[in-house]
């Protein structure tokens, strides 16, 4: 007699997404040039930032975390060279490394294709993105940096509502 279990038949299956040529680098030239110019013209567009959007987006769409840490990565070294000298080079890139490391291994994990999901997380990785940058202003660069305000949760509110519409937009890029 010989009882046997195959447990993984019970697993979910969840899809690795693959995308069309040049849809990560042109969708990333295309968010940092917005996340340059845009504040310019539309001072209340400061809010958004976008670079950490699309980390999230592919993180979470390609499911490997690597991918995501080295996507984090390149995302976050792009917006430090581009943010001028106020901020210093590494500050974005040691938080987009980690947020796209993390938002992989979510996306592994979970199915993240339904709108409040997203949002939901797209709020909370906003959140963690602030708390190591304000973390890595306090402990590595010795600056006093708040930890959490209104101006805060009104960010992440606002960046996880055009997350939810912007991921709709980049799942258009996806290989069938």
């Amino acid at each position: 007699m010989n009882d046997s279990y195959d447990l993984r038949g019970s697993e979910l299956h969840i899809e690795v997404h693959k995308f069309r040529a040049g849809a990560i680098i042109g969708s990333l030239l295309l968010v940092l040039f917005l996340q340059a110019f845009l504040p310019l013209y539309v001072p209340k567009a400061e809010i958004l930032d976008l670079p950490l959007l699309v980390t999230i987006y592919f993180g979470l769409s390609r499911r490997n975390p690597s991918t995501g840490l080295l996507l984090g990565m390149a995302i976050g070294l792009a917006q430090d060279s581009l943010s001028g000298p106020t901020v210093p080079l590494g500050l974005y890139g040691i938080s987009k490394t980690i947020i796209g490391y993390l938002a992989s291994s979510i996306g592994a994990r979970l199915d993240t294709e339904h709108p409040a999901a997203r949002f939901a997380l797209t709020t909370v990785f906003f959140m963690a993105h602030q708390g190591l940058i304000a973390l890595t202003r306090r402990i590595l660069l010795a600056q006093p940096e708040a930890w959490f305000n209104m101006r805060l949760f009104i960010a992440a509110l606002v960046n996880a509502l055009v997350a939810v519409f912007l991921f709709l937009l980049l799942d258009r890029l996806r290989k069938r």
